[in-house]
């Protein structure tokens, strides 16, 4: 949320984040920026985000979900890190997120099918789709997808974005992005 406060032109932003001791690093990075008016970081399920927020209260919705499901790796399920980065509280379905015209997603691609399936299961229409490449000679390790309630059948797949140049800084779009 702190971010998006300062990338785009949005009034309000709320952050809902499951694990207390990160919502509450949020929050002191709110109160740091001087956010307090602007940000909100809800400690919560995204499970019960129904019954927390009022139906149709968000005009976009962004994701950052865990990224590996069950058949992904070793966790410990009571680890801060295992939950935030694998299916351990819950699945990024988007039945729990109520109807906002957009929607935004940080992914893996290997998830990629899986993603866009339920997407459109949801009335989720996929509208862009960006490739996250940490070097330009590197496979992708993350995907940037956009998607709209209730849109017709047209994806744009952009440009990938490049991490790092050759000489391991920073390349100039994330630069740029991100105000270096």
């Amino acid at each position: 949320p702190i971010l998006l406060e300062a990338k785009t032109e949005g009034r309000h932003f709320t952050g809902l984040e499951i694990q207390e001791e990160s919502a509450d690093m949020a929050r002191r990075s709110v109160k740091y920026n001087h956010l307090e008016e602007k940000v909100e970081i809800v400690t919560g399920d995204i499970k019960e985000a129904g019954s927390r927020f009022a139906l149709a209260s968000f005009d976009v919705v962004t994701s950052n979900p865990p990224y590996m499901n069950d058949a992904h790796g070793i966790k410990n399920p009571g680890d801060a890190k295992a939950i935030a980065r694998h299916e351990v509280l819950c699945t990024w379905a988007v039945d729990h997120i109520k109807p906002a015209p957009w929607f935004y997603m940080v992914h893996r691609p290997r998830r990629l099918i899986e993603i866009l399936q339920t997407m459109k299961q949801y009335g989720l229409e996929p509208k862009r789709m960006k490739f996250v490449h940490p070097y330009k000679d590197r496979k992708a390790n993350m995907v940037l997808i956009e998607a709209v309630r209730g849109g017709g059948a047209l994806m744009k797949v952009e440009a990938p974005v490049i991490v790092f140049d050759e000489n391991g800084e920073y390349s100039q779009e994330i630069r740029t992005t991100y105000g270096y």
